[in-house]
């Protein structure tokens, strides 16, 4: 089978990261990849030993031109289906190409934004299978007005043994430049306002002060990098708490961390909690959107109200405060991804869909 996978996401993680995932497990069970993308993006180089790669100018929600781009790239290449993987102008301008050229499209759905009834109505029209990467998504989408009979759930993937290996502690402290013995709290997420840095800057004086050796990481990147570094000088933390940025060393560093926070107002799902517990590390996040799949309370974390600064900070503390707890919601946390997280599940979960359209050996 010959898919058309469209992605206009310009960095190698989250969503595009997912599209990677299952290039390469429909690569190995003999599927034909195309890949259309921003030109020179992470991804482009990355998919390319396992898909055509087809570099395009996207501009994002306003780019009309990318819907005559993508059609004449469909015309060109005939695939039996059109799977679009990201909003960014592709699910409405991809599903416009795939209609005019009468070929089956795909949506995958990976946040869980409220659109307007309206919105959902006209948009979900063009596509054929919408795909939520959560129950919590499926939801949303129902709720908004999606036909049950267009939905699907496939939920994201995690490469659970790149994360699973020991912590070379000393040479991971020496590297984020933070002491031998820090208890280290990771955050990583994108550093925007719905990922809830704020809620963690406000709930971590008291820790600080009873941690000494407590120390706080936020990796990702984003528009609010300026103004977090700012709270953090303007409240004294500095030194207690720092940005480190994108890092390509994540699955090094995350089996280091004695907690990742994640106190999201909103989340699809959050690959990165995916990642943390592969890492056999405990979690605290916001009982928002998907993380209830990804983090059970209990069983590989804690979950907390979105916004909630007391029980944020009540919960952690109880975590570094009980070193036997931590571990046990880590192995919990190993278990439930091994479990129910493969990327094969995730590869034969878009497979069955494709199969649908009676194209697919």
């Amino acid at each position: 089978m010959k898919i058309l996978h469209v992605e206009g996401g310009r960095h190698l993680y989250g969503g595009a990261f997912q599209v990677l995932h299952l290039l390469r497990g429909l690569a190995a069970r003999g599927h034909e990849n195309l890949l259309a993308c921003p030109r020179g993006c992470a991804l482009a180089e990355a998919a390319a030993p396992v898909a055509g790669v087809h570099g395009l100018p996207m501009h994002g929600d306003a780019d009309l031109l990318m819907v005559l781009r993508l059609r004449r790239l469909i015309r060109a290449s005939r695939p039996d289906l059109v799977h679009l993987h990201s909003r960014i102008g592709a699910d409405v301008m991809g599903g416009i190409a795939a209609r005019l050229t009468g070929v089956p499209v795909i949506h995958t759905r990976r946040v869980d934004n409220p659109e307007p009834r309206w919105l959902v109505a006209l948009k979900y029209r063009l596509h054929d299978r919408v795909i939520a990467i959560s129950e919590g998504i499926g939801r949303v989408l129902l709720a908004e007005g999606l036909p049950a009979e267009k939905l699907r759930i496939v939920r994201s993937a995690v490469d659970y043994a790149a994360y699973a290996r020991p912590c070379a502690r000393a040479a991971i402290a020496a590297r984020l430049d933070v002491p031998a013995d820090a208890l280290l709290i990771g955050v990583v997420a994108q550093l925007i306002p719905r990922k809830g840095h704020a809620f963690l800057l406000d709930a971590l004086p008291p820790l600080l002060a009873a941690y000494p050796n407590l120390r706080v990481i936020f990796f990702g990147q984003g528009p609010l990098a300026d103004t977090l570094n700012q709270r953090i000088a303007a409240t004294g933390l500095s030194g207690r708490v720092q940005l480190a940025g994108f890092r390509e060393d994540l699955a090094e560093i995350l089996p280091c961390l004695d907690l990742l926070v994640h106190p999201a107002l909103m989340e699809g799902l959050g690959v990165s909690l995916l990642q943390a517990a592969s890492a056999s590390v405990p979690i605290v996040a916001s009982r928002v959107g998907g993380i209830p799949e990804a983090v059970r309370d209990g069983e590989n974390g804690l979950l907390v109200p979105p916004g909630d600064v007391t029980a944020l900070r009540e919960s952690v503390g109880v975590l570094l405060a009980d070193p036997e707890r931590r571990r046990a919601l880590g192995a919990g946390g190993q278990a439930l991804m091994a479990r129910e997280f493969s990327i094969d599940a995730m590869v034969e979960g878009n497979l069955g869909i494709y199969r649908e359209f009676g194209r697919s050996p």
